[in-house]
């Protein structure tokens, strides 16, 4: 399991439906794939879809500072070659872009690790194949207020229990209140409804706001305010009775330690791009030593292995985005995704994307 070679690709598809997020112009996914090859032939791969660009400064990060200090390392010690990247890179580092490149090389590894053992990675993390629960999560704010719904009554069709739909940004403070309240309407109470501001309000918004949504019964309410406003989302939870969630944009568990010691926020939302496995298991086990429950941001398909070896796991959030891009899609059936039982994450993109679709600034 000697590394051999790192290789970068770069890829830019188009979305089958792109996301009308109304703050983000996203026309195509444009990911970056790190192969790790061993002196045994496995090969594991990795990604990042960085959304709002700096994807050939990720790839400059892992050829420059990152790739040279693995070369001939053993891949099975993926936790110490977490901590020899995090310790060289600490001067440039800590977030950002030097912990996104760790984490594409980080699933690289333990996928490599997985298929070298040709099990899953949820079963040498002792976990079990159960389904998990998803939320189906895509109803944007740029759909408008029938669009939303739509998209909300799509999901409840096709089995989902639960929905995520998005307020702020392009909406005033009463059109968010009458979309939430008409969401409910249409979908009875028998359906979970998650509201996302994506930091789009202050503190006194979201206590006021965020504040009225509690009649409508929803399951959460996701980044009332940035990331960083540590003591904001302290005085939201104590004035307001909707949980809150956060996460997605906080790096690794040291960012995430305010809240791991507040118990104010019940439901995480690490993101893999911000950490990778091994940081997202590293929070998991504080967060269940906390009380708190782990919904990762994104990337079903990787986070699925996760949520099924962890005792605090809470929902899977599908967006279905990368459906188009796998050899074999992980898809939901009735609102349950099963993770994959195929060696190492079990997520391959299908050749033919390396030749049709390189990225193009």
């Amino acid at each position: 399991m000697k590394i051999t070679d790192i290789r970068t690709h770069l890829l830019s598809v188009p979305f089958k439906d792109p996301p009308q997020t109304g703050f983000l112009t996203l026309e195509m996914i444009d990911l970056l794939v790190v192969e790790i090859e061993t002196a045994s032939g496995i090969i594991g791969t990795g990604h990042l879809h960085p959304l709002a660009g700096g994807i050939r400064t990720l790839e400059m990060c892992i050829k420059e500072m990152l790739a040279p200090g693995l070369i001939g390392e053993d891949a099975r010690d993926v936790e110490g070659l977490w901590q020899k990247m995090w310790l060289s890179t600490f001067i440039q580092g800590r977030m950002g872009i030097t912990v996104m490149a760790m984490s594409a090389i980080d699933i690289a590894l333990w996928d490599a690790v997985g298929r070298a053992d040709n099990k899953p990675l949820w079963q040498i993390w002792g976990g079990k194949p159960n389904p998990l629960p998803v939320y189906g999560s895509g109803c944007y704010r740029g759909l408008g207020h029938d669009g939303m719904i739509e998209k909300a009554e799509k999901f409840v069709a096709d089995g989902y229990k639960a929905i995520k739909m998005q307020v702020a940004h392009l909406f005033t403070h009463d059109e968010d209140i009458a979309n939430v309240r008409d969401m409910r309407a249409a979908l009875g109470d028998d359906i979970e409804i998650m509201v996302d501001v994506n930091q789009g309000w202050s503190v006194e918004e979201a206590i006021t706001v965020g504040g009225k949504f509690a009649e409508q019964n929803i399951s959460w309410l996701e980044e009332p305010v940035m990331a960083d406003d540590f003591d904001g989302y302290t005085q939201i939870a104590d004035a307001i009775d909707t949980p809150l969630a956060t996460g997605e944009n906080h790096f690794t568990h040291h960012d995430l330690k305010p809240f791991l010691a507040s118990g104010k926020v019940p439901t995480l939302q690490p993101d893999i791009m911000r950490g990778g496995y091994t940081e997202l298991r590293v929070i998991s086990d504080l967060a269940h030593k906390a009380g708190l429950k782990i919904a990762p941001h994104l990337f079903p398909e990787l986070s699925s292995h996760l949520l099924a070896s962890i005792p605090n796991a809470s929902w899977v959030e599908n967006m279905g985005w990368y459906d188009q891009l796998w050899v074999d899609p992980l898809v939901p059936t009735d609102g349950m995704l099963t993770p994959p039982d195929r060696p190492g994450h079990g997520m391959d993109f299908k050749p033919e994307l390396y030749l049709d679709h390189p990225y193009r600034d």
